[in-house]
């Protein structure tokens, strides 16, 4: 009766950790999408120097 026992909640272990390598890997996908749509929007311009462009934010008058 207890190797039943011990047999079963093994197998569900694997399972649940099958399934949150699952969900994980999913996840970590989707991030990985989202960061470079993201980077792909917010890309900085950069002048004929090599500088970032700040344009009129960031700048003080005088």
């Amino acid at each position: 009766m207890a190797d039943e026992n011990d047999k079963s909640t093994r197998q569900n272990r694997a399972s649940r950790d099958d399934r949150l390598k699952s969900a994980l890997r999913e996840n970590l996908k989707r991030r990985k999408v989202q960061a470079r749509e993201r980077a792909a929007i917010t890309e900085p311009s950069q002048n004929e120097n090599g500088s970032l462009d700040e344009g009129a934010a960031g700048k003080t008058g005088g």
